[in-house]
Order: C-alpha cells, then sequence, then structure tokens
C-alpha cells in the first residue's frame, strides 16, 4: 500500500522522487551494511556486517561473540545500520539508507529461529560454514526510525511502518517459504532466471530464490541481487503458486531473450 507523504516533505523533494519504493528497495537487496553501536563508554563503535532480512524486512545479522560490537548490543541495543548503494564515480552520488534500530538476539530453538537462519543462509550460503559455532548467534534489528539520502534534494525521514512488509494474515505463507523456495529453485529455474532478466532487468546468471514475502521475491545469483515486487500481495500457497505462474507468462511475453553475463 502506498505511503502518504507529509505535503511539506514532498514540496521540497526533486521531482519524481519516490523515497519508499527506493528505501524498500535497499533494504531487500543489500546483502552488508555498517553497523554502528554503543562502546561501554558511550562513544559509537562502527563495524561491517552481512544483513540479511526478516519475511517483513527487518534486519538479520549473525554475529560472533569475539567480535566487539555483538558485546554492546548485549550491554545496550540501540544501533544504527547504514545500507549503502555502491557505484562508479562520487560514492555520495549513490542512494544510501540508515537505520535506527535496536538489537534482540534470537531465540535459536524457537519457531522464529529457525525461520530467520534459514532465510539468512538462503542469502548467504557461505556463513552455513560458521552459522552453528557457540559463539555465533543471529540478531533482529528492530527498526525504530529511517533515513533516506538518495542526492540532492532526495532526502527522506520515516518510521518502520513505512518501509516494512506487511504480515499480518500471512502465517500460511510464511510457513511454507522455505519449501516453496527449494522447489522454485529445484524444478523451475528456467522461470526464476525469467523473473531475474526479463522482469528485474538483470543479467543473465545463476539465478536463485532466496526469499519469499507477501509484497515479492528476493533473489541472488553469486554477489549480485535482484527484488521482483508481486503486482499484488499474496498470503497463502494457493495465491503464491497462481502469482508465480502469470509472473512467468508475463516474462515470456516481454520482448527479447534474457540478458548474456
Amino acid at each position: 500500500m502506498p505511503v502518504a507523504l507529509d505535503p511539506k516533505l514532498a514540496a521540497n523533494m526533486a521531482p519524481g522522487f519516490e523515497p519508499v519504493p527506493l528505501a524498500r528497495q535497499l533494504l531487500r537487496t543489500l546483502r552488508a551494511g555498517s553497523l554502528a553501536t554503543l562502546a561501554p563508554d558511550g562513544g559509537p563503535f562502527a563495524s561491517l556486517t552481512s544483513v540479511a532480512t526478516d519475511v517483513d524486512g527487518t534486519p538479520l545479522i549473525l554475529i560472533s561473540k569475539l567480535a566487539a560490537h555483538t558485546a554492546h548490543l548485549a550491554r545496550d541495543p540501540r544501533c544504527s545500520l547504514l545500507l549503502s548503494q555502491s557505484g562508479k564515480g562520487d560514492p555520495l552520488a549513490h542512494p544510501r539508507l540508515t537505520l535506527v534500530a535496536r538489537g534482540e538476539q534470537v531465540d535459536r530453538q524457537s519457531e522464529a529461529g529457525g525461520r530467520i537462519r534459514s532465510r539468512f543462509l538462503s542469502r548467504h550460503p557461505k556463513a552455513e560454514l560458521y552459522a552453528d559455532f557457540p559463539d555465533f548467534s543471529f540478531w533482529r534489528l528492530g527498526i525504530e526510525r529511517v533515513s533516506l539520502n538518495g542526492g540532492f534534494a532526495r532526502a527522506w525521514e520515516g518510521v518502520a511502518g513505512d518501509i516494512l512488509t506487511p504480515v499480518d494474515g500471512a502465517e500460511a505463507l510464511t510457513a511454507l517459504e522455505a519449501s516453496a523456495i527449494e522447489h522454485m529453485n529445484e524444478d523451475h529455474k528456467d522461470a526464476v532466471t525469467l523473473y531475474a532478466t526479463r522482469l528485474a532487468g538483470q543479467p543473465a546468471g545463476a539465478w536463485r530464490v532466496s526469499g519469499i514475502d507477501p509484497e515479492g521475491l528476493d533473489l541472488i545469483a553469486g554477489d549480485r541481487t535482484a527484488r521482483v515486487l508481486f503486482p499484488s500481495p499474496v498470503r497463502d500457497g494457493g495465491s503464491l503458486r497462481s502469482m508465480l505462474a502469470r509472473m512467468a507468462e508475463a516474462a515470456r511475453a516481454k520482448d527479447g531473450p534474457p540478458t548474456n553475463q
């Protein structure tokens, strides 16, 4: 559902700037960010961490007890996460998203713990080598405030509800996510490639589904990522199957072959 912007803020934005879709895109596609925590003396401490998202878009991190930021979060959960899109030229010309949040350690034995582990490893398969070490733990970074900088006259501030995905009523979809991802990646590789190349405009490659939520698909191919939005929200297995079939038909109908690597 579109988010209504404050008219005073919108009046100061560059024409055509749509901050909410851009913020959501950065949240769902960037795989690493700068995590800032509070040291015992109250000073800021920034470090780099791998990032995935929960079904609703809440950032997920996997961190070791040996890292300073883990002790910081255990002592004071207040933190900030910077997600910055890289590219050629001036680094400040590319969009970046700052999330003011509170960290919460995930109970591995809980139902949510299994889901979060699965979603994180789907996004970062190599992390499976150490994810289950006893000194590593998963954390959710509960978003409180959002600050987006997309360049000159492209600044926007919001709250968690502006960029997170509503998941009420989507419990059936969440429950079958892992099996649906496996099915798509094993039995419908051609469709996944079409989603990435024809719908997301990405180069061809070994694309795989890494996440499914009510609003869309997260895709990965090596270090590349893509986000494909559903035309309308899905909440269960039946609506997901129907949506994926329609999207595959739409992708096949688009002109031109998939882009080569």
